[in-house]
């Protein structure tokens, strides 16, 4: 996920560090000369910093190759952690994954985007563990817009005035007053469908998780598009999103 573009004046060193680590994740470890010529630094600046990265555990250096710590590890479970609602829905994520042979997500949302924070694979080969941690806009996400549809107008506005709607594909939703839309469409029969939005050939289907009167996030169920018709979207899954959503909140409200 990239800085929001605010307007508020940044700290150029933290920038600098922040790209470093970006650059790192990209080309999965790298020399200072590769990474100062890639970033337009001084190769001096370069190394200072990996210096002090790798003295507090944020990187490693391999030879001259410069790569991604495990102290990242440390503090991404630290957040998954504090979220209450990662407890109460990841064993109904399991769940749904093998009651319905697809993949099963647990998502929730920061600073105008979805994360995918924990995910089971079904009868599919796919590994869910490179796609949770990562970010992806919630215009064009089952659970991205489930998550939409119960928030405030206003900070729906808000959000896509900052970030935008991007396209994925043909069928992504790129009009604000078509997504307003979409969104009434979502709160009126409960869950979201994303057909072929993001990714062409993959459906999902997306119920809001809301306790006391905050959404925590969404749960969802993806898969390709000639398994997960409309009709087994809107009625077989969304019925087990529902049902799986209403024991989360009740696991919520007893944790």
């Amino acid at each position: 996920m990239g800085p929001k573009d605010t307007g508020r004046r940044r700290v150029k060193s933290d920038e600098t560090l922040f790209a470093l680590f970006e650059a790192l994740k990209e080309t999965g470890g790298a020399g200072v000369t590769e990474l100062a010529d890639r970033l337009e630094l001084a190769k001096s600046s370069v190394h200072r910093h990996l210096t002090t990265m790798e003295d507090y555990g944020f990187v490693v250096n391999e030879a001259g190759t410069y790569r991604i710590g495990l102290q990242f590890l440390h503090y991404g479970e630290y957040a998954r952690n504090r979220f209450d609602v990662y407890h109460a829905a990841k064993r109904k994520v399991d769940e749904l994954a093998a009651d319905s042979g697809e993949m099963a997500w647990l998502i929730t949302h920061e600073n105008g985007m979805a994360m995918y924070l924990y995910g089971a694979g079904g009868n599919t080969e796919l590994d869910v563990d490179t796609i949770v941690g990562t970010w992806t806009a919630m215009h064009y996400n089952s659970g991205g817009k489930a998550i939409l549809s119960q928030l405030p107008r206003s900070e729906v506005e808000r959000i896509v005035a900052e970030r935008g709607l991007p396209s994925k594909t043909p069928k992504t939703i790129t009009d604000p007053e078509r997504l307003y839309e979409a969104l009434d469409e979502v709160e009126d029969r409960g869950y979201a469908l994303n057909m072929g939005e993001d990714l062409e050939g993959i459906r999902a289907v997306g119920v809001p998780i809301v306790f006391q009167g905050r959404v925590l996030g969404a749960l969802s169920v993806a898969g390709p598009a000639h398994r997960l018709t409309r009709e087994r979207c809107g009625e077989e899954l969304s019925k087990k999103l529902l049902a799986a959503v209403d024991d989360v909140e009740l696991n919520l409200a007893y944790k």
